[in-house]
């Protein structure tokens, strides 16, 4: 599933691609990943606005045009590619925005579990977006500590759920607190204050290194490498990892860095 990283590489496709391009036609070849508008609706919008700076908001990107903005979220298999008008149309094309300058952007996802939303004006988007916590990137440590204090439940279950802190996944939090040396089923209001300290240093380390990377890689110093190896081991201890699920999440975490209380 694409998380806070993916959509940042989306962002920065839509920019390389799209920003000041104008918008020449949209096509849309499966109207099932339009929320809240049909297809003449979106045309009308978008065809001969010309696109500004793109932003993300957690697992939310916004392509803003100086009027509506088009707002996508990726669910599990989306992505956006860049390409031009001539290249051969695959199965999972859903929109194709063709601009100005021979460019064409596409909305690809296989399973349409998300898609396309249009804002009309700020108070739309704020409406589309207030069910969302702050960007996990953007939090400064004061908020991500009030937030986290104010929570009954566990600790993943608080990093994963958007409407506390908007761009986790599973991926990153479980990364995330194998690093922090804290277990998933902590409580986050029991965390002392250098465990949220930590965990902040942690989740913006980890952030940063998974932003560049595109993805939250799989690398051999990091969980997210050995999480779905036939004998799972701790890359830094040697443990055997464990597996549980929290609120419906498969969690992988390490008995030997991160033990009770």
């Amino acid at each position: 599933m694409p998380e806070l990283p993916d959509v940042e590489g989306f962002r920065q496709v839509l920019q390389s691609c799209a920003k000041g391009r104008v918008v020449r036609r949209v096509e849309v070849r499966d109207a099932g990943v339009l929320h809240g508008v049909g297809v003449p609706g979106l045309r009308d919008a978008l065809e001969g606005r010309r696109f500004g700076t793109p932003e993300r908001h957690g697992k939310w990107l916004l392509a803003r045009t100086g009027g509506p903005t088009l707002v996508l979220h990726f669910g599990m298999t989306g992505r956006l590619v860049c390409g031009r008008p001539e290249d051969p149309v695959e199965a999972h094309d859903r929109v194709l925005f063709t601009l100005s300058g021979n460019r064409q952007l596409r909305f690809r996802d296989q399973r349409k579990l998300q898609g396309l939303w249009l804002a009309h004006d700020d108070s739309d988007l704020d409406r589309l977006l207030r069910r969302q916590g702050p960007d996990a990137m953007a939090v400064d440590r004061a908020e991500f500590e009030a937030v986290l204090s104010s929570r009954r439940g566990h600790l993943k279950t608080a990093l994963t759920d958007q409407s506390v802190l908007a761009g986790l996944g599973n991926l990153l939090a479980d990364e995330i607190l194998w690093r922090a040396r804290l277990r998933p089923d902590r409580r986050a209001r029991e965390l002392t204050q250098d465990d949220r300290r930590r965990l902040y240093s942690e989740m913006r380390r980890t952030l940063r290194s998974a932003v560049n990377a595109g993805c939250v890689p799989p690398r051999d110093s990091w969980l997210t490498g050995h999480r779905d190896d036939p004998d799972p081991r701790c890359p830094r201890c040697g443990s055997g990892l464990r597996r549980s699920r929290m609120a419906g999440r498969g969690t992988v975490w390490c008995p030997g860095c991160q033990p009770d209380g």
